[in-house]
């Protein structure tokens, strides 16, 4: 078996990278040798492979379904959005610049086709299956010219395309009717069906409606996805996050002590790697929250500030919203407070920017002994070391090189020689993403956290968060096994898209 399969969307966040983390689970565990990929990916959520390769978080994540090791082959183009109009591109895990939507559109895009065949070419040579996940609408009819990632890579490697739908924002039918009516003649070729995601009530009722649409553009549906909660793991998007009140989903276990332990997570623009916090959130007792406003700060824990693209700009927003004045005094207090990656920059005494922001020397918080200076080039590596008593591993993706002149380190080596990070009191600053993951420096840490703020909390001593994911991943691979039309989805995945299929006017316009 040499197949394939491109899962697309009727929209963003339609379920695209958990429905294909979910084929790819399914596939593993009936003995098939399968990898994902994703040729273009617009994310701040991003991860460091072990060769020292930046990626997409959404494609680590679904690498692990496959039970392999993410590599750069997975997501050959990451776009890191640092505004609305200019995003860094990341190409083969390497930064090679800044680039406007418009030039990245006017040609740039075109020229990358040809590496992420290569790369789709070289994961179908070495796995039975590569399944594919799309971006966005492949309907997007004003980018289709330069597509590399939807109908574009789904042509060029004659993959089948599954369409899905959330149909739990409303509009169902429509969304897949209209997205295979404004596709052209020789795109429509390829597109095998759909796939509903996230319903909820009696299939039965659906069912009907399922006939129609099948009758309307001779296309089947391959399944219906129950909604779960608890699935969004490893999100792509933290541009379009609109976190205020947002409630990280948290272990539904009690408390193991008398008290639950209160997160704040400042919701900075640009927010990167906000995935950080997920093993907070898998801790029964821990409450995680993303606020925006300083009196939100008052009866927290511990307060983080996650990691950004735009740390002078984050910083003037802490400053803007009362927060930044509400974090010194906590400090202050020796109340918790923990800086992550753009956040650790933040707190510091000084930050000199020709590179991110261009805007030079500018005062930071002053609350940890660190001056920062950005690189041009990205620091990218993937670390492990000692902190209170335990292992940690962890990943580094920053520009900031930060010069600690006090305080004591975060994470050391064997021998206690400091490698990363800054503490001072109750406040902690490091650039290590996923530190937290680790699950004896997190209960290490929680239990520091409590004492300082005087809460009777105790870390659960079997939370395991690799096992949380690899249950997390078990239960998407169940829903596809159960849920979706299996024997169909393989005979896809093997031997590409039904021949025949109608075309639905009035398609693409020239």
């Amino acid at each position: 078996m040499s197949g394939g399969l491109l899962v697309a969307g009727t929209t963003s966040d339609a379920g695209k990278s958990v429905v294909t983390a979910g084929i790819c689970r399914w596939l593993v565990r009936q003995g098939v040798r399968v990898a994902p990929f994703k040729a273009q990916n617009m994310s701040l959520n991003s991860f460091v492979t072990r060769e020292g390769a930046e990626i997409g978080r959404a494609q680590a994540m679904q690498a692990q379904a496959c039970r392999i090791e993410p590599t750069a082959l997975m997501n050959p183009v990451l776009l890191k959005p640092g505004g609305d109009r200019s995003s860094q591109v990341v190409l083969m895990g390497r930064p090679v610049g800044e680039m406007t939507a418009r030039g990245y559109h006017g040609g740039r895009q075109e020229a990358l086709l040809g590496t992420v065949l290569d790369c789709l070419a070289e994961l179908r040579g070495t796995y039975d299956a590569v399944i594919c996940e799309g971006a966005g609408s492949p309907a997007e009819i004003n980018l289709r010219r330069t597509d590399i990632v939807n109908m574009g890579i789904a042509r060029n490697a004659r993959l089948p395309v599954l369409v899905v739908g959330d149909i739990d924002r409303g509009g169902v039918f429509a969304s897949f009717f209209g997205t295979l009516a404004l596709l052209s003649p020789e795109d429509q070729e390829f597109v095998a069906g759909f796939l509903v995601n996230k319903f909820r009530g009696d299939v039965s009722l659906l069912e009907p409606g399922l006939d129609m649409l099948k009758g309307l553009t001779g296309r089947r549906t391959y399944g219906v996805l129950p909604y779960r909660h608890g699935l969004g793991i490893d999100e792509e998007d933290g541009m379009g996050l609109s976190p205020r009140g947002t409630v990280r989903a948290s272990s539904t276990a009690p408390p193991v002590g008398e008290d639950v332990l209160r997160v704040a997570v400042c919701a900075i623009p640009l927010m990167s790697n906000f995935t950080d916090v997920d093993a907070l959130a898998a801790e029964p007792g821990v409450v995680v929250r993303f606020v925006d406003r300083p009196e939100e700060l008052a009866d927290a824990d511990l307060v983080v500030i996650p990691g950004t693209r735009g740390t002078v700009r984050a910083l003037e927003w802490l400053r803007e919203r009362g927060l930044a004045d509400a974090l010194v005094r906590r400090a202050a207090e020796g109340r918790p407070v923990l800086g992550v990656c753009g956040g650790f920059q933040i707190l510091g005494e000084h930050i000199d920017d020709e590179v991110e922001s261009r805007r030079g020397p500018v005062a930071g918080l002053g609350v940890l002994p660190v001056r920062v200076r950005f690189a041009r080039e990205k620091t990218l590596t993937r670390p492990a070391g000692e902190a209170l008593g335990e292992h940690v591993e962890g990943y580094e993706i920053h520009h900031g090189v930060a010069e600690v002149m006090g305080g004591e380190s975060v994470f050391t080596d064997a021998e206690g020689r400091a490698l990363d990070g800054c503490r001072v009191g109750r406040t902690w600053g490091t650039h290590w993403h996923g530190s937290l993951e680790s699950d004896g420096f997190r209960r290490a840490f929680l239990r520091e956290v409590a004492a300082a703020a005087g809460r009777r909390f105790v870390p659960a001593a079997d939370t395991s968060f690799a096992g949380l994911r690899e249950e997390q991943l078990d239960r998407l691979g169940d829903l596809v096994e159960q849920h979706a039309d299996t024997d169909a989805l393989w005979r896809l995945i093997e031997s590409g898209t039904p021949p025949g299929l109608p075309f639905i006017p009035p398609g693409a316009p020239a």
